[in-house]
């Protein structure tokens, strides 16, 4: 199975098995994500760019995850923990193991190219969070905009992506 086809199915089963309802974050928000981490891979886009968007969408599946066992009472802040690291661990461990992450010639600024987009995808989307509910406070709760917890998160994670295909160029 080529790279092509195995990014297009996991957008493609990311898209199927997303739930209807709502349980957290947003379920329509993660699945944009993860329909750009399929894409930018299908497009050969720079690593550090689609890693931007990996970053994000592990934030975001953690967030729904444990928003969900909020609502069934399950609060540990342990399990909450293992449940985040679990979730990066699952994601670069295969990662690591097709060559992906800690190839030697993908590298910007000393560090993997994926794991670095990883890292600043994951501060990015937290902080975008912040930002909605900052918003969202200066107007006594509300919103100013439809749909404005998916648009503030997509606008900067597609200005920092913009930044660093630029820079990666």
């Amino acid at each position: 199975m080529t790279r092509k086809t195995l990014s297009l199915l996991t957008v493609i089963f990311t898209i199927l098995l997303a739930p209807v309802k709502s349980l957290a974050f947003c379920p329509i928000c993660t699945v944009a994500v993860g329909a750009g981490v399929g894409l930018s891979r299908y497009l050969r886009i720079d690593d550090t760019v689609t890693g931007i968007w990996i970053g994000a969408f592990l934030v975001s599946s953690i967030m729904w995850l444990l928003n969900y066992l909020e609502k069934r009472k399950v609060t540990s802040s342990v399990l909450r923990a293992v449940i985040a690291l679990g979730l990066y661990a699952a994601t670069a461990t295969p990662l690591y193991y097709y060559d992906i992450i800690g190839h030697p010639q993908n590298r910007i600024w000393g560090f993997d190219k994926l794991l670095f987009g990883i890292i600043v995808g994951t501060i990015l989307f937290l902080l975008a969070v912040e930002l909605h509910k900052l918003i969202k406070s200066k107007k006594g709760g509300k919103v100013f905009f439809s749909f404005q917890k998916i648009v503030v998160p997509l606008i900067i994670l597609s200005i920092a992506s913009l930044v660093m295909f630029k820079i990666t160029r």
